[in-house]
């Protein structure tokens, strides 16, 4: 009895050693913060750990000469809030208008110090449920079949301290250096911990490893003390421009490219660093070589008896001894507290540097393990703009709304409109919805079709990637047809080798608007929702299976596609030819003419004239219209002197007495009075 009570207590000790939650999330960087605030507001129970005291840590050391390079736009012209995050890249989702980013910097690029102070704001104001100074050190699995992915997840932090939660978020972002062994490697300095004083670089020679926006911020900040800078990398220089991704070089740090190309001594070189060696001499000066000089030699014997690359090629490139090496190679995900039974892997090629994860951003490996943020990048890297805070603020919120409808059952969130708002909801969205044009081939607005056309379901900012599971991940059904909403480059516009500044690279004309160039709406029908299989035959580079038919709506110098004959008809014509029905909105009078020549009405007469809907008549608005050429110019043989023409009353009456109208047949009038 006594073994048997002493057991029971282990386990009851066991049991309560572990503080559980629904929800963990490790980091309270932006993302972590994000998805905090969308649990939070649905009500449940989570927690985030964050090894700092103080969150966004990250911004707190990096960038390191402090000049973020995410724009903070402050005036578009316009008030509506959901146009502008267009052109907002640091501000968080949230209910709270204090909490937008112009109202911490009034810098177009930031100093990082008011990121610290927005999110340290974004934390405390929306009281998110945050651990300070907790570093999870070790993840693993529990298998139970009561939990609800079939295992529940075990953290541990650096007291030993034990947790346990149901679902997991990952929003650590990409924090470990990216390292390259050579022999030598150990006289380079880390961007991490390099001098940001240009005096101490004053009259020296510098090499830079890398060509990211890090190499060229390192390098623009001591541009003008240095004898020389030489940047080698393996790829070519990439800019944004050219490329339209983000993450590449940005015009505020390509002062070395100018340097370089008007021969003011700074170089570009390309070359795979594992193949250099670095030779220290007695001076000190740091000798650049490669890797197969010093097979079978002892480097310690000195640099005298080293052969160097000049001695064979006397015009060596890199011959000139360096005063300093310093690495600036990017980041990478700490794949190290995760344990092997979580399956963590990390991805191939230019992507093993974030996790492999599937397009809904949950873990290949591991069910209920979701990654969010940059080190989310993996989906769309190099695409678009997941890494960063203007793109991951609206995957977050997918992924919010993808565990709502799994764990508690509230379907995506959607509003159902008559068919005759089809038009309107798509022109409305392409031209304000920021998460659209941010994470532009990657979410997309899904418009659900119900029976017969006559009315539709639309869902906003849903992961294309996993299209062919809507239906499951929603908790929508799609027996009908969809219209996909999404916005993409032109297909051979963008590329580090493209010259995007050629003459008539923009195309004007709507007939012409499959072949434009820039940022624009492309609309793709599916009779039916693509399957697995079409997802992945799909051709390369599509973000989507060819559809049943593709509408693209010309590109506009201004983003504002609201012109009536450009991006209006040609789109309206293409509904109506997929559902093959009459969207056009009709006056009362023509509704009325409908009636009496058709078997069928426009779905505007049956929805609007038939169930005596619609905008009241009167003589101004009848005279607009005329004027217009909507309606025929009917002759009205008598006014009342004592009442205005225009006024309800005296329009009423005036329709019912004997008017001059010309006779013309019935047809004549259909067709002249479609708006």
């Amino acid at each position: 009895l006594g073994l048997a009570l002493y057991a029971g207590s282990l386990c009851v000790a066991s049991s309560a050693a572990f503080l559980y939650r629904d929800y963990c999330i490790i980091g309270a960087g932006p993302s972590g913060l994000q998805a905090a605030y969308f649990l939070q507001r649905a009500g449940r129970d989570y927690i985030v750990f964050e090894r700092s005291h103080a969150p966004g840590s990250f911004f707190a050391l990096y960038p390191r000469h402090r000049k973020l390079i995410s724009i903070n736009k402050r005036y578009t012209g316009k008030s509506n809030s959901e146009f502008n995050l267009r052109h907002d890249w640091n501000s968080l989702l949230s209910h709270d208008h204090r909490l937008l980013f112009r109202r911490y910097s009034r810098d177009f690029f930031p100093d990082a110090d008011a990121m610290v102070h927005y999110l340290e704001d974004f934390a405390s104001l929306l009281k998110l449920r945050i651990q300070y100074n907790t570093a999870i050190v070790h993840v693993t699995l529990e298998r139970d079949g009561q939990a609800w992915n079939g295992h529940y997840f075990l953290l541990i932090d650096q007291d030993r301290q034990n947790y346990k939660c149901s679902s997991l978020l990952v929003a650590t972002g990409t924090w470990v250096p990216n390292v390259v062994n050579f022999p030598g490697s150990e006289y380079v300095e880390g961007y991490e911990t390099v001098s940001i004083n240009p005096e101490d670089f004053a009259g020296q020679t510098v090499l830079i490893l890398g060509r990211g926006n890090s190499a060229f911020e390192t390098a623009e900040n001591i541009l003008g003390v240095t004898n020389f800078i030489h940047m080698v990398s393996r790829s070519r220089v990439r800019l944004s421009w050219a490329t339209h991704y983000v993450g590449d070089l940005r015009a505020i740090n390509n002062g070395l490219l100018d340097t370089y190309q008007l021969k003011s001594l700074d170089g570009l070189l390309e070359g795979d660093l594992e193949d250099l060696a670095i030779i220290k001499d007695r001076k000190g000066k740091l000798h650049i070589t490669l890797r197969f000089y010093l097979e079978n030699r002892n480097t310690s014997a000195g640099i005298d008896s080293i052969t160097l690359p000049q001695d064979e090629l006397d015009n060596f490139a890199t011959r000139a001894p360096y005063d300093r090496v310093i690495r600036c190679l990017g980041w990478k995900f700490d794949f190290s507290i995760y344990n092997r039974s979580l399956r963590m892997m990390p991805g191939k090629g230019n992507k093993k540097k974030y996790p492999q994860i599937k397009p809904n951003y949950e873990s290949r490996g591991t069910r209920g393990l979701f990654v969010l943020g940059t080190a989310s990048h993996s989906v769309d890297f190099r695409k678009s703009a997941g890494g960063f805070i203007h793109g991951f603020r609206y995957t977050t919120r997918a992924v919010h709304r993808l565990l709502e409808n799994r764990h508690h059952g509230v379907p995506w969130p959607s509003t159902v409109y008559p068919i005759t708002q089809l038009t309107n909801s798509i022109i409305k969205r392409v031209n304000e919805a920021s998460g659209l044009y941010q994470m532009f081939s990657v979410l997309a607005d899904i418009i659900l079709l119900r029976e017969n056309a006559t009315a539709f379901e639309y869902l906003e900012e849903y992961p294309v990637g996993v299209l062919a599971e809507l239906e499951m991940q929603t908790g929508r059904k799609a027996p009908n047809g969809l219209f996909v909403v999404i916005m993409e480059y032109g297909r051979n516009f963008s590329g580090a080798d493209k010259d995007v500044f050629y003459y008539n690279r923009a195309v004007g004309e709507a007939q012409h608007a499959w072949q434009s160039n820039f940022l624009h709406p492309v609309i793709y029908y599916y009779k039916h929702l693509p399957t697995e299989r079409e997802m992945r035959l799909r051709p390369p580079d599509w973000p989507l299976p060819r559809p049943d038919a593709v509408h693209h709506i010309v590109e506009d110098f201004l983003t504002d596609w609201t012109a009536p004959n450009a991006h209006i008809l040609p789109l309206r014509r293409f509904l109506e030819n997929c559902l093959s029905t009459d969207l056009r909105n009709f006056f009362a009078e023509s509704c009325f003419l409908f009636t009496f020549t058709r078997q069928k009405l426009p779905p505007f007469c049956q929805q609007g004239y038939v169930r005596m809907q619609g905008l009241l008549g009167s003589e101004g608005l009848r005279r607009h219209a005329v004027e217009a050429g909507l309606l025929e110019d009917y002759i009205l043989t008598d006014f009342s002197g004592d009442r205005p023409p225009d006024s309800h009353e005296g329009s009423q009456d005036q329709l019912l007495r004997d008017h001059a109208v010309p006779v013309r047949p019935l047809q004549h009038l259909v067709n002249a009075k479609d708006e």
